[in-house]
């Protein structure tokens, strides 16, 4: 029965382009891996990266001579990593961090199918790549997640005490709950970060727009206000699913963010590494309404929080608290990481528009019909 629920999840939750935007060939000068279909950069190494469930994923990394932060970024359920290749070129270039970025299994070029415990493999995988490749410090990574990226950025960042921040970009509180406003967690739903949320202990950001039609903000703002250590967080007036780049408020926060973290003192609190300055309440940014003065009402509290314990407290008020995600994805000190060149040159593919979006459900089960679309953010 579980089974069955997971796929028909995964069917609901999972829209790789087809075909692929890109194609991985072996580089005959260099003998290394790269990307065709897009226009290639010298500071952009494409990888081959084994998951512990058997999969070969897609991993791109973009240095930054100036960077001392490096994102881990988990993009949206409809896209690969050609059609977001510019875009995190520019978001490297712009907040001067380095950025590893992956396609999900069954994604682009990766194997496998998409599945929830797939992504938490596949971030797992990526995570240990910047560390044991790249030299990459636990308390130096911010991972990055967008929509249905915040499912696997969320489970890995509970897991991670001296992490240095999280970025949830239009962000979901479980997969049923973007269909359905259930008010309380069921075994067969997917990405349950609601309850998840309260066990990440380093600063987060929350961005989304106040007129998303495919994840409602509402789910942004559950997210923030449980939170242990809160940042500002940008509520984008207007703004949809698909198209918070284009205001220039998102990078100017997210610049602003990223200086924050860099320049604030690092002071050990319990567990990790919590700048001393985002300790503070924030006041929300929304850029055409007046600023709301954000009330923490647990920044003081559970700063001693036990990152042994494996409970995941339920967030929402009218409910119990409630068991957290899978026992066998909670441990993530058994990560495989391997790295490995192909050899063989793949068929390049048109390059399709970046899209994100959550479902292209099922009318005959009473879901919904979501195509998300936004050609301006495609990138050749």
């Amino acid at each position: 029965m579980g089974a069955v629920a997971s796929s028909v999840a995964a069917k609901l939750a999972f829209f790789p382009p087809t075909p692929p935007s890109y194609a991985v060939a072996v580089d005959e000068s260099t003998g290394k891996l790269k990307m065709t279909g897009v226009c290639t950069r010298e500071n952009v190494d494409v990888l081959k990266v084994c998951t512990r469930r058997g999969n070969s994923i897609v991993a791109m990394y973009i240095r930054n001579p100036s960077a001392s932060l490096t994102v881990l970024y988990s993009h949206g359920n409809a896209a690969d990593l050609g059609q977001m290749y510019g875009f995190f070129s520019d978001l490297s270039h712009h907040l001067r961090v380095n950025l590893l970025c992956y396609d999900y299994s069954g994604y682009g070029h990766s194997s496998g199918k998409p599945s929830e415990r797939n992504t938490y493999a596949d971030i797992e995988a990526a995570y240990k790549c910047l560390v044991e490749m790249y030299g990459a410090k636990e308390e130096d990574i911010i991972l990055y997640g967008q929509s249905v990226g915040s499912g696997p950025t969320t489970d890995l960042a509970t897991s991670l005490p001296n992490l240095r921040a999280v970025i949830l970009h239009s962000p979901i509180l479980s997969g049923l709950r973007v269909v359905y406003p259930v008010k309380k967690t069921y075994w067969f739903d997917i990405y349950k970060n609601i309850d998840k949320i309260s066990c990440v202990s380093c600063p987060v950001l929350v961005i989304h727009g106040t007129t998303d039609d495919v994840v409602d903000c509402s789910h942004g703002k559950q997210l923030w206000e449980h939170c242990k250590q809160k940042y500002e967080p940008l509520w984008i007036q207007g703004g949809n699913h698909c198209n918070l780049d284009l205001y220039p408020q998102y990078k100017k926060h997210l610049r602003k963010f990223i200086a924050a973290i860099e320049n604030s003192s690092q002071q050990k609190i319990g567990y990790g590494l919590v700048p001393d300055q985002l300790d503070r309440p924030r006041s929300s940014t929304d850029f055409r309404e007046k600023p709301r003065i954000s009330m923490d009402l647990r920044e003081n509290f559970r700063r001693s929080f036990d990152f042994k314990e494996k409970h995941r407290t339920s967030t929402d008020h009218k409910e119990k608290s409630r068991a957290g995600p899978d026992k066998k994805d909670k441990s993530r000190k058994s990560i495989d990481f391997y790295e490995k060149a192909c050899n063989r040159a793949e068929i390049p593919e048109n390059a399709r528009k970046s899209i994100d979006r959550f479902g292209n459900m099922v009318r005959s089960v009473g879901l919904f019909n979501i195509d998300c679309f936004t050609p301006s953010t495609t990138h050749a």
